[in-house]
């Protein structure tokens, strides 16, 4: 069953601390009230999907493209700063204007949380892959944290794509996996999910229903 996710927002880190006493460290997530702007069906555009608005946005309306100003005029709401399309099942297109908040989810569902990570910049093969570098040894000149060889023979006489060097390290989509609702706060429209999740404070999250667990 494919049903549509949610935009929120990541507030920081935190404990819960259940009623036996026992301590969890959870994830708080602000989930902005998400309007359907649009929706997709397979009749018109090959798939289902349905498109949420949300989060705030200080742009004047002027500086907003003609194409999403229209969509934003035809449901009465300001501009927002997100635009996201999850794909659904037929059974679970929304209609246009429906507003989704915190209780879509509930209390002990697994999700799925994306985000861009933190960016690390320019990191060696020893941070950005976990190698274990060359022998700390005599013999050994400037090279201890370098990669070794990258190459092989004259055939094939050059180096695959893929290969684990040295680069840029992180600002890049990360989705993880199987993460445990511990608590909703429809009030506040908080969610606490246990666990880490990608990405620095105020960072753009996406969730939606687990794939692999229910």
């Amino acid at each position: 069953m494919l049903r549509s996710g949610l935009i929120a927002t990541k507030i920081g880190n935190s404990s819960y601390f259940h009623e036996d006493g026992k301590n969890t460290h959870v994830t708080l997530i602000k989930v902005d009230e998400c309007i359907v702007s649009n929706i997709k069906t397979f009749e018109k555009d090959g798939y289902n999907a349905v498109q949420l608005a949300s989060i705030e946005t200080e742009k004047d309306i002027s500086n907003i493209n003609k194409p999403q100003r229209k969509v934003f005029s035809s449901i009465k709401i300001k501009p927002k700063k997100i635009i996201k399309e999850f794909r659904v099942d037929n059974n679970n297109i929304l209609e246009i204007g429906t507003k989704l908040n915190a209780d879509h989810f509930k209390v002990d569902q697994f999700v799925d949380v994306s985000s861009i990570s933190i960016g690390k910049g320019f990191a060696g093969v020893m941070k950005r892959h976990n190698f274990g570098g060359l022998r700390a040894s005599h013999g050994v000149s400037i090279s201890h944290r370098s990669h070794g060889s990258t190459g092989q023979n004259q055939d094939p006489g050059r180096v695959f794509k893929g290969k684990k060097m040295a680069g840029r390290m992180g600002n890049k989509k990360v989705t993880k996996q199987n993460l445990k609702i511990i608590e909703i706060d429809i009030q506040n429209n908080l969610l606490m999910i246990k666990g880490s999740i990608p990405g620095k404070k105020n960072s753009i999250i996406f969730l939606k229903d687990s794939v692999k667990k229910s």
